[in-house]
C-alpha cells in the first residue's frame, strides 16, 4: 500500500505530466477545469492533499479518468499482471472513502479497474459535467448498498447490483447506511467523442 507520501509525490508528477502532455499552461488548466492555478501548483509541488471533487474536475480536464491520475504512464514493456501489493491505494482526505488501482501499472489498456470503499455516512459529490472525452462506467456493489445520484436520476444499488452509466452529469455517491460499502468500477475512455 501507498505511503501518504508515496501517493501524494506520484499525483504531483502525474498531473503535471500529463497537463504537459496536453500542451496546457497551470492558467489554461484552471480556467479549463475551474480549479485555481494556485491549487492545480500546490498539488504538482506536492504540497496540497487535493480531494476526490478537486481531482476530478482536473481529470475531466484532461480527457482522462479519476483512476489515470493514480496509474503509471503507459509503456509497451509493462506486465498485463497487477498484484495486489502493487495496486495503488489512495484516501481522500474529505470523504475518507479509499480508491484501489486494480488494473496493471502502466499497460495499456482501453478498460480500467477500480475497487472503492465508501464509508459508512461518507458522501462524495463530483460536479463536473462534460468533459474532454466521452467515459463510459460500469458500477458493480461487492458488499453493502449505495445511494447513487446521477444528474436529476437516483439509484440505490444493492449488493450484486451493476449500474452502467456515462460520466457526462454531475454525480453523487452516499452511503447512508452505518456499514461501509465495497464496489468496482469499470471504465473506459473513448477521447474521439469527447469535447474539444
Amino acid at each position: 500500500m501507498d505511503s501518504p507520501l508515496d501517493i501524494g509525490t506520484h499525483l504531483a508528477a502525474r498531473l503535471r505530466d500529463l497537463r504537459v502532455r496536453a500542451g496546457l499552461t497551470l492558467d489554461g488548466l484552471a480556467e479549463r477545469t475551474g480549479v485555481s492555478r494556485s491549487m492545480i501548483s500546490l498539488i504538482e509541488r506536492g504540497e496540497s492533499s487535493p480531494t476526490a471533487a478537486v481531482l476530478d474536475k482536473l481529470a475531466a480536464g484532461l480527457g482522462v479518468t479519476l483512476a489515470s491520475l493514480f496509474a503509471a504512464q503507459e509503456s509497451a514493456a509493462a506486465s498485463p499482471l497487477s498484484r495486489r501489493e502493487d495496486q495503488r491505494v489512495w484516501r481522500d482526505p474529505e470523504s475518507g472513502y479509499t480508491r484501489r488501482n486494480l488494473s496493471a501499472p502502466g499497460f495499456p489498456s482501453l478498460v480500467e479497474l477500480v475497487e472503492v470503499v465508501l464509508p459508512a455516512g461518507a458522501r462524495v459529490a463530483y460536479d463536473t459535467g462534460s468533459r474532454a472525452a466521452t467515459v463510459h462506467q460500469q458500477i458493480w456493489i461487492i458488499e453493502g448498498s449505495i445511494m447513487l445520484a446521477l444528474g436529476e436520476d437516483t439509484f440505490r444499488l444493492g449488493t450484486g447490483d451493476c449500474l452502467s452509466m456515462r460520466l457526462d452529469r454531475p454525480t453523487v455517491f452516499s452511503n447512508p447506511t452505518e456499514n461501509p460499502a465495497r464496489y468496482v468500477v469499470a471504465l473506459a475512455t473513448d477521447p474521439r467523442a469527447g469535447l474539444s
